[in-house]
């Protein structure tokens, strides 16, 4: 059965209603090991006060503390793509590495698309150009966590129009189909808050099955639309999906940042 379309004023008050649950998660760390996996975009670096200041987003990244992290707009987008992070510095402070893009550039990922990391081993990497009117890429990339078992990871950042993001969803179904069944989570900006028969989040139901709850992550000030997601292809992979809001988290970008614990356990058959 399809989830009836929601309206923009039912998800207003829904927001409002749930926002200090949400900074309550947020501030609270958990106790246990379980790697954490998070999705950021960072909007070029330009934060709500228009201020371009990548050393804000390097600061919300170390609070985020993620052992994977999938970052969108990290790099320019018009002209040559040149990358806009200090790559070097967040190695250096959050011991993370970015994962390897195999065509030489300045930019630091795939249509702004990067995954980073911080322990473990890359297997594959598939940058994938997805298919729409503005220029949209993903990145498909499998890693060997150090805690066990290969996980896929799909960073992918959809587009503005409805029409191409239905296309994207499509093209990502047909990339997994051509691969054989494991452990994966999709991450990224999707672009999509709505639930009814037009929304591309109904398409990635065939191979993500029920989505978590949706977390607004939009805009970051006053955070209402879940444009960002963490979904993943076995029930129980991913928990406690949440934003990361904190006092620069709200200014750095116009999205906050969403994070998850994996399941270690859930990786190997």
């Amino acid at each position: 059965m399809r989830a009836k379309p929601e309206s923009l004023s039912s998800v207003l008050m829904t927001s409002f209603r749930n926002r200090k649950k949400r900074r309550s998660q947020s501030d609270n760390k958990s106790a246990d090991a379980s790697p954490v996996i998070a999705s950021y975009n960072v909007h070029k670096c330009v934060g709500r006060d228009r201020k371009f200041d990548p050393d804000r987003i390097c600061h919300v990244i170390k609070e985020i503390s993620a052992d994977i992290i999938a970052l969108q707009e990290a790099d320019s987008r018009f002209g040559e793509r040149t990358g806009l992070l200090d790559l070097m510095r967040l190695e250096r402070e959050c011991g993370l590495t970015p994962v390897p893009i195999a065509a030489a550039s300045k930019a630091h990922g795939w249509h702004g698309n990067v995954v980073l990391f911080r322990e473990g081993a890359v297997r594959d990497v598939h940058p994938l150009k997805l298919p729409g009117l503005e220029p949209r890429g993903a990145l498909v990339v499998e890693l060997e966590l150090k805690q066990g078992g290969t996980l896929r990871i799909i960073a992918a950042h959809f587009g503005l129009l409805r029409h191409s993001r239905a296309q994207q969803a499509k093209a990502l179904l047909a990339l997994l189909g051509t691969r054989e069944e494991q452990p994966t989570i999709l991450l990224g900006d999707l672009n999509e808050w709505r639930l009814g028969s037009g929304s591309s989040l109904n398409t990635l139901r065939d191979a993500f099955g029920a989505l978590p709850p949706a977390v607004p992550s939009f805009p970051s000030g006053m955070p209402v639309l879940a444009l960002d997601r963490i979904i993943s292809n076995r029930v129980g992979l991913i928990e406690n999906v949440t934003a990361h809001d904190s006092a620069l988290s709200r200014i750095a970008s116009d999205h906050l940042p969403l994070k998850a614990a994996i399941r270690t356990d859930l990786l190997n058959p």
